[in-house]
């Protein structure tokens, strides 16, 4: 039997405050006492203070991870231009770009195979609201995070369906999202999107433009 209480926090902080409401206007019809109703409507006001502060804390947690992703992208840049100098100079040598860390340039040239004959494997963070995270690795080797050989990126489709509908069983219908050179992919949706089912067909990408094949349908929620 279904549960009278809304599941959501919004949805049940609505009833909670209709249910008091009519409950205190209508004593005498209820049979009830104004004690009996005083410990509801002061659960009510401490609901609503910590629903206020968990809106708080939530918007604070996303204003503190888009401060670390700007901070993040300025410090890559300014590696990345340093790099770019150290790269260029006479005085770097190989040992001391092993030391650095940095890209140590391969002399002789590596032979492309003609094509990718593996998939990539997705997998779809939740965690925040109207935002998808796409990490994916290559199903040959999936704990590590390299592709493979000749491979530029990962192309991204998505199919967005109300939840219930059936997911796509091809590739029909799919609209592209992005050709990503590194796991993983972020994707962010509109409040009308929330809680409808995304459901994400990857390929890799050869850097000659080759394509490899589909890989399986990754289908999640998301969370509104």
């Amino acid at each position: 039997m279904p549960d009278y209480l809304p599941g959501s926090d919004t949805g049940f902080q609505t009833w909670a405050h209709n249910f008091v409401i009519y409950a205190s206007a209508h004593l005498v019809e209820l049979g009830i006492e104004p004690s009996d109703i005083s410990p509801v409507s002061s659960g009510i006001v401490d609901f609503d203070d910590k629903m206020t502060a968990n809106i708080v804390a939530q918007q604070s947690a996303q204003s503190a991870r888009q401060a670390k992703d700007d901070s993040r992208d300025s410090l890559e840049l300014l590696i990345r231009t340093l790099v770019r100098q150290l790269q260029a100079s006479p005085d770097v040598d190989d040992t001391e770009r092993v030391a650095l860390g940095i890209t140590v340039h391969d002399t002789v040239k590596t032979v492309e195979t003609e094509g990718v004959s593996t998939r990539p494997v997705g997998v779809v963070d939740t965690s925040q609201r109207l935002r998808h995270e796409i990490r994916f690795t290559d199903e040959a080797t999936p704990t590590s995070r390299a592709k493979p050989d000749g491979v530029m990126g990962c192309e991204i489709w998505v199919k967005v369906l109300p939840t219930g509908e059936a997911a796509p069983v091809g590739d029909d219908g799919l609209s592209f999202i992005a050709m990503d050179t590194a796991s993983p992919h972020t994707v962010e949706y509109d409040g009308a999107d929330g809680g409808k089912t995304a459901h994400y067909m990857l390929r890799w990408v050869k850097k000659n433009g080759d394509k490899g094949p589909w890989s399986e349908t990754v289908s999640a929620t998301i969370t509104a």
